[in-house]
């Protein structure tokens, strides 16, 4: 069947198994209280947002042929410039001193992305090297603007966007939701895909071309680190502090592992949004399904692990062929 061989069929169907297992495992999948939505569902959809922001971004780097290993310091770096200043704030309460203040984060965090984007493009270093002098340092840079400390904050806008909700749904379900919309649009409605395809498929000869694949390969860089900002402002307004140890680590590993469930090659060119937001998901309704059916914590990586390397058989086309076509050959020799 033709729908079997879509890529994204194996991650959506894994999705809607592990949906039913928590909708059967869960006290409440999905429940309404005081208007809003609450229960496992929406737990999923809520802890999916900063690593939904962090695999845009990754997207966009790996159609480019690249790769961001910084996006897990940057998240530290945002959450510890928010979170310092607001604790210097005299009302922490106060709307526009906190957008202000947000604004600045996501500023830094642009800044950090244009220092991986110049190295890349500029000076000519690998991505994975460039990228990981970030990833060290910015986990450094962060420690130092805490002063090593985790800075608490207890600001009521600032948790909104973390906690709060907007029409009965999540408020940072919904941040997520507007960047896959915007990244959608840049990418499928402008010729801006096309060229992040052809920089990622052969970069001379889109430079041959006439396209600014340098400019290009700046850009997407920048746009990473915007959105590993975000993610970062959702992280620690979610516990309400800064801790520049904990926050984002190792997220760059799940973001590229959803990049690649959605069908994104890590060679550059092609690559798929709605897959990569599919693959983040399924990573976290994986997270919250194993505590839901009581696998126990030292087992859980490994769970993780052994559904995952599942899923990428599923999606080897060889593999497949392997399989089901000798169960295929053998069933037809049988009749005959």
């Amino acid at each position: 069947m033709t729908i079997l061989k879509n890529r994204l069929f194996w991650p959506a169907a894994i999705l809607v198994a592990l949906l039913i297992v928590n909708a059967f495992t869960s006290n409440q999948f999905v429940t309404v209280r005081d208007g809003h939505l609450f229960g496992s569902l929406i737990d999923i959809l809520r802890g999916s947002a900063p690593l939904v922001l962090v695999a845009l971004g990754m997207t966009l780097v790996i159609a480019t042929g690249g790769i961001d290993l910084s996006v897990g310091s940057v998240m530290a770096i945002s959450g510890a410039v928010a979170c310092l200043l607001i604790s210097d704030l005299g009302n922490q309460n106060s709307v526009g001193s906190v957008l202000l203040i947000i604004v600045i984060a996501i500023a830094v965090s642009l800044l950090a992305g244009l220092w991986n984007g110049a190295l890349v493009a500029l000076v000519g270093i690998q991505p994975i090297i460039a990228t990981l002098i970030l990833m060290v340092a910015g986990r450094g840079i962060a420690q130092l603007i805490t002063d090593g400390q985790i800075i608490n904050v207890q600001s009521g806008p600032y948790a909104t966007i973390a906690t709060g909700f907007f029409l009965a749904l999540p408020v940072a379900f919904l941040i997520a939701v507007a960047a896959v919309v915007l990244i959608t649009l840049l990418t499928r409605r402008t010729a801006l895909g096309l060229l992040l395809e052809s920089v990622g498929g052969s970069p001379t000869a889109s430079r041959l071309a006439g396209i600014r694949s340098r400019r290009i390969t700046t850009m997407v860089y920048v746009v990473s680190g915007g959105f590993a900002g975000l993610a970062g402002l959702i992280y620690s307004a979610n516990i309400k502090s800064a801790d520049s140890i904990s926050a984002g680590n190792l997220i760059e590993l799940d973001a590229i592992l959803a990049v690649v469930i959605g069908g994104t090659a890590l060679i550059g060119g092609r690559f798929s949004i709605a897959g990569t937001v599919l693959g983040a998901v399924l990573i976290q309704a994986l997270g919250v399904t194993v505590v839901a059916v009581g696998v126990p914590p030292e087992a859980t990586l490994l769970f993780k692990a052994v559904v995952v390397v599942a899923l990428c058989l599923s999606q080897s086309a060889a593999f497949r062929e392997k399989v089901f076509g000798r169960f295929t050959s053998t069933r037809t020799e049988a009749i005959a």
